[in-house]
């Protein structure tokens, strides 16, 4: 998914040192299509940057896709990060120079690996008529930020515990652990509670986590969030509660080791200074327009166009961390 912002901030990456559960509100940003689908991005804000190494988080729907036109968005670029597509309802059609053709639906984790380049596009498919689902993104550590291009797909299992439905899509949590490949150690899953549930999740200590209400009403981190909203949960605790409220309730629960570096992100690059970014974006610029395919690859023949980069400002984006 691309960042579609005219002008695109630069997002400043630090973690927040706050001994207790932090709620952390989101704002609404159009996604494109016909009518601009919206999403709500909770994650990065000036009060939380990361969560772990995960960077980026819009939640959207549920979508009424003959209202809005659903998810429509041409070919664009990363660098430096990986994508994880994660779906309620509906289906995504995901194409990537790597020559990846997929489509994303609900319950299974699409990984995209974009290290030192790579472009893609995300279509809903034309039988979807609700969209609902996140897309996060995940800042890759210095060591590691230009490996190879790669796309992972994974339909992982679903288990009940204690009445709850638990589906870990990356790492560990409950004694059920995803095989697929992160650069730093993480953790993503999606639970779904019965009404008024409390659930004890042990968790790693040395891991930051983060809780993205997708519906209800739930209690996290001593913290009470309702639908579209995140609960920061810093290092330092073994426990992570979930307590649901009178209704059903559906979590992402989000977690990571600090990623404890100075990082640079605009658009859809995460660099490590000002003058990589420019480089990245003059790069794109040019792949656009036939002259050169090198970093993100050739093009699909499918594509009919790509999204051109923003401009940038008039300032020179500083590293944070």
């Amino acid at each position: 998914m691309s960042n579609l912002e005219r002008a695109p901030a630069e997002l400043v990456c630090a973690a927040d040192t706050a001994p207790t559960g932090k709620l952390l509100d989101g704002r609404e940003v159009p996604l494109g299509g016909p009518r601009s689908m919206l999403v709500r991005r909770t994650l990065p804000q000036r009060e939380q940057s990361l969560i772990g190494a995960w960077c980026f988080i819009d939640h959207y729907g549920p979508d009424d896709v003959s209202a809005t036109g659903g998810m429509a968005v041409p070919g664009h670029p990363h660098t430096g990060l990986q994508t994880v597509s994660w779906l309620v309802s509906g289906e995504v059609e995901h194409r990537d120079t790597t020559g990846a053709h997929a489509i994303v639906r609900p319950g299974e984790i699409n990984l995209m690996t974009a290290g030192s380049g790579i472009a893609h596009s995300e279509h809903s498919l034309p039988g979807t008529s609700v969209l609902h689902g996140a897309q996060l993104w995940i800042a890759l550590p210095d060591g590691d930020r230009f490996v190879d291009p790669a796309f992972e797909h994974y339909a992982p299992p679903v288990h009940d515990h204690e009445g709850a439905r638990v589906v870990v899509f990356l790492g560990s949590l409950l004694g059920h652990t995803s095989p697929v490949v992160t650069y730093t150690p993480l953790l993503g899953a999606e639970i779904t509670l019965r009404p008024g549930q409390c659930l004890r999740l042990d968790v790693d200590a040395g891991f930051e986590h983060g809780v993205l209400v997708d519906s209800g009403e739930v209690r996290a981190a001593g913290v009470t969030a309702t639908a579209g909203k995140l609960v920061y949960q810093p290092t330092g605790s073994t426990v992570l509660t979930l307590e649901a409220g009178n209704e059903p309730a559906r979590v992402l629960v989000l977690g990571g080791e600090p990623l404890g570096e100075r990082i640079v992100m605009w658009w859809n690059f995460i660099a490590r200074s000002h003058d990589e970014i420019v480089t990245f974006r003059e790069q794109w610029q040019r792949a656009r327009s036939g002259a050169e395919s090198g970093r993100y690859g050739r093009f699909p023949a499918q594509w009919a166009e790509t999204l051109p980069a923003p401009v940038l400002p008039n300032i020179r984006l500083r590293s944070r961390g």
